[in-house]
């Protein structure tokens, strides 16, 4: 039996289960066991690799963003007109073949966007080579999710390939630790009241994917998937921006139509064709991404008050350092940080320190380099 029927076996099962304090550990394996098959599916033992075209793209600029969506739903003609890109366009499916990138400059951020070729159902199992495609999506800051103004029922869709393949889309990581071991068993810690799960499904999971000494730390009310998705570490969190596109198209009734069933998501309704609310789209491109700005200091000199590096929120010492240059955290020693995120001025940081919108930064490294 190959990897798709062992899938669709346990799905099967899964869907049959009744979920209750009874068979909460049953649906806990279940589970992990699914993850895992999902996972080795999508990163087989010993490929020797596709003779077909390749989606991996090196990431530039401050930020990268993708367009995900079906077939013919105007992606191309997006790219085209927000970036210097000049991606195929056609009235016909599967235009885009490749990804394609381009540059959009907004605000003074330089934000990379991503074509990537039509998505559809089944795509998480290989079909259009769709589990390439969504692999190459996984380290993007934003998915763009595209939808013609017909088609919002697509959203749902989209989401559960992107799911398949281990993209979870506007969640946060779970606020768990484990800390293998060579002996001594589990030792399953929390600080909040779980709800979700309980020890005995804690201990059949991790078992499930062979972890029987360990250190856990239980942070949050967290349930089986997530608990899954912690142990297999493979997981990108990514947020999400809808965008309604072929707006022209459309009548009043359809739009509010469209729009209810979207619900309370960030999205903005756009015509690609007719450059109908692109600006707005850049707005909400640049909003969505969380843009913060640090002024950088040299040692023993004045800090750049004039171009400050535009980083995305959230971004840590060792984040900027990868931006500045390859051999920075390799060689470095300390950090001084002045501004919101210090707790008194020039406090000395590591790698880890979380920075905030209007910080100075002096990164102090071996001179080696």
């Amino acid at each position: 039996m190959g990897i798709q029927e062992d899938i669709k076996k346990l799905e099967d099962e899964l869907l049959h289960t009744q979920y209750n304090k009874a068979t909460q550990k049953h649906v806990g394996i279940l589970k992990a066991k699914l993850a895992k098959l999902r996972d080795e599916q999508q990163n087989p033992k010993g490929s020797g690799g596709s003779s077909g075209p390749s989606y991996a793209i090196r990431k530039t600029g401050d930020a990268t963003v993708a367009f995900v969506g079906f077939p013919s739903v105007g992606k191309s003609t997006l790219l085209n007109k927000l970036t210097n890109a000049n991606s195929e366009v056609g009235a016909y499916a599967f235009t885009t073949l490749t990804i394609i990138p381009g540059l959009m400059e907004h605000k003074g951020a330089k934000i990379q966007v991503l074509d990537a070729p039509g998505i559809i159902s089944g795509a998480s199992f290989g079909r259009g080579r769709g589990s390439e495609v969504l692999a190459a999506v996984r380290n993007v800051d934003l998915v763009m999710l595209v939808v013609d103004v017909f088609s919002p029922e697509h959203i749902p869709i989209l989401e559960k390939e992107l799911g398949n393949v281990g993209i979870r889309l506007d969640q946060e990581k779970p606020d768990v630790k484990i800390e293998k071991h060579d002996r001594g068993g589990l030792a399953i810690n929390k600080t909040v009241n779980l709800t979700k799960i309980d020890e005995g499904t804690i201990t059949a999971i991790v078992g499930e994917h062979r972890i029987h000494n360990a250190a856990i730390l239980i942070r949050e009310d967290i349930d089986a998937d997530q608990l899954i998705d912690v142990v297999l570490d493979s997981r990108s969190y990514i947020p999400t921006l809808v965008i309604v596109n072929k707006i022209d198209l459309a009548d009043e009734e359809n739009l509010k139509k469209t729009e209810a069933a979207i619900g309370d998501r960030p999205h903005v309704f756009v015509s690609g064709h007719k450059e109908i609310n692109l600006e707005e789209l850049k707005d909400k491109i640049f909003e969505t991404l969380g843009f913060i700005k640090l002024y950088l200091k040299p040692q023993g000199g004045k800090a750049d008050l004039e171009e400050p590096l535009i980083i995305l929120k959230n971004s840590t010492v060792e984040d900027v350092c990868n931006r500045l240059h390859r051999d920075f955290v390799k060689n470095f020693r300390y950090a001084l940080v002045w501004g919101e995120s210090a707790k008194h001025p020039g406090q000395r940081v590591g790698l880890d320190h979380v920075l905030k919108d209007g910080d100075i930064l002096t990164i102090v490294v071996r001179r080696s380099l």
